[in-house]
């Protein structure tokens, strides 16, 4: 092969480095961790309807866990969730992406019971969802999948308070369960307006560069 050949061919190559060091020195822009795959589910809802992690594509989506009359454990979860509520007018939401609140019931509960806890809540089934399933699932699902150490004991449920903020792809972007500076809520909302600026910029040729910042780490 002519070495003007070996030289065209690598062009694009040297074109993309260049643009990949570039940004490595300039970080234009910030991109929120790609943690994990966050676990498929089959759940039951406070109205007895299913809620599966499939009816959640496509939506960016928050997951606390709980139990009825958890008390003191999820007043700061169930605080943050409220305020993140109330701020969503501060994130510039795509028209086709919604954000959804999904609290995952660590003990089964029948229809009633679920509702009650939403209720409890202040669940509105729309935004906020409540949701339960069968014990061996819970297990799978929250320790195995969410990472979210609970345990039942005689004096009830102790389990570790977390928020887990995953994608409209299925993979977990968020997990906050250790007390920073800034609240949770701040942070949330933060990370909110990140990740909702991937998704509208990520296209076309923006998408190498949303990619190299995942190569970087550049995450706020």
């Amino acid at each position: 092969m002519s070495r003007r050949r070996i030289l065209g061919a690598l062009a694009p190559v040297v074109v993309v480095l260049a643009a990949t060091i570039a940004f490595a020195v300039f970080e234009p822009i910030q991109v929120l961790p790609r943690i994990r795959v966050a676990p498929g589910y089959r759940l039951v809802d406070a109205e007895g309807r299913r809620l599966t992690s499939e009816d959640l594509r496509g939506s960016i989506t928050l997951y606390t866990f709980g139990h009825p009359g958890c008390g003191d454990a999820c007043a700061p979860i169930l605080d943050t969730v409220r305020e993140v509520l109330r701020r969503l007018d501060e994130v510039e939401l795509p028209d086709d992406v919604s954000f959804r609140v999904v609290t995952i019931s660590l003990e089964p509960l029948d229809e009633p019971e679920l509702a009650a806890f939403a209720a409890e809540l202040g669940a509105d089934g729309d935004r906020w969802t409540v949701a339960t399933g069968e014990p061996d699932h819970l297990v799978n699902v929250v320790r195995g999948g969410f990472r979210t150490w609970y345990e039942a004991t005689d004096d009830g449920i102790v389990f570790d308070p977390t928020l887990v903020l995953v994608d409209g792809w299925g993979v977990v972007r968020g997990d906050y369960r250790y007390r920073t500076q800034a609240s949770d809520a701040d942070r949330i909302v933060r990370h909110l307006q990140v990740l909702t600026d991937e998704i509208r910029n990520a296209r076309g040729a923006a998408a190498i560069a949303y990619e190299a910042a995942h190569l970087f780490l550049c995450y706020p």
